[in-house]
């Protein structure tokens, strides 16, 4: 354990560096999480390891098996519906009311999305899938709410998850990093109706073509 750091705060470092593996696409879901080879990986007690896991439990990313340990979880259909009314409440209450027009904040915005264009052109789609969601994450930081960025932190890496569901990478990401640089230029150009309607058109399609993939390979839907 790193020197003086209390069970919570060792706790809250494991759960955030496994949220980021999440996002960045290295954990995929169904992979186990096994307590003894990440205590030692992190340098924390099995119990704080466990209070990690609980966490992301919680977050709706991570699930607990009894007796058979935890694992990353699998989204269902329903949790992609869910996923989207969520990303669409605040994404377009972003462009719509954030701060997102200022130059000040769109400065990185912009710097993301030559990052996508970077990894896309290099046919790095885990890349310009993980800097994608870095881009719409950053819409929401413009609210300048900490308690919803942290929010936002456990939607994004769901979103992952969800991608996940999609077999061919190179079509599904290609077409959404070219509406995210049209609906950046959009706001570099001041329209923000025009780039809530191309946002609101985004998740939609984005929606519609996860739960295609999740049909595809049986995920089952909640009962009725």
């Amino acid at each position: 354990m790193i020197e003086s750091e209390s069970a919570a705060g060792a706790s809250a470092r494991v759960a955030a560096a496994l949220r980021e593996r999440i996002v960045a696409g290295t954990l995929v879901p169904g992979t186990p999480l096994r307590e003894a080879s990440l205590a030692r990986e992190f340098d924390v007690s099995r119990n704080t390891l466990r209070e990690a896991l609980r966490q992301l439990a919680t977050e709706g990313l991570v699930d607990l098996r009894r007796n058979r340990g935890a694992m990353v979880r699998v989204l269902t259909i329903e949790d992609v519906r869910d996923l989207f009314q969520v990303r669409r409440t605040l994404e377009l209450r972003a462009v719509d009311d954030g701060a997102v027009g200022s130059p000040g904040a769109l400065a990185p915005i912009g710097t993301i999305v030559a990052e996508i264009e970077q990894a896309a052109a290099a046919q790095d789609w885990l890349e310009a899938a993980t800097a994608s969601l870095r881009f719409h994450q950053a819409l929401v930081t413009t609210l300048g709410s900490a308690r919803i960025d942290d929010f936002f932190a456990t939607v994004i890496a769901s979103s992952r998850l969800a991608f996940a569901a999609v077999a061919e990478q190179a079509s599904f990401q290609r077409g959404f990093a070219a509406w995210d640089r049209t609906i950046y230029d959009l706001l570099f150009a001041g329209s923000r109706a025009a780039a809530a309607a191309s946002l609101r058109s985004y998740l939609d399609d984005s929606e519609h073509a996860l739960i295609e993939a999740l049909q595809r390979y049986g995920a089952a839907e909640p009962a009725a």
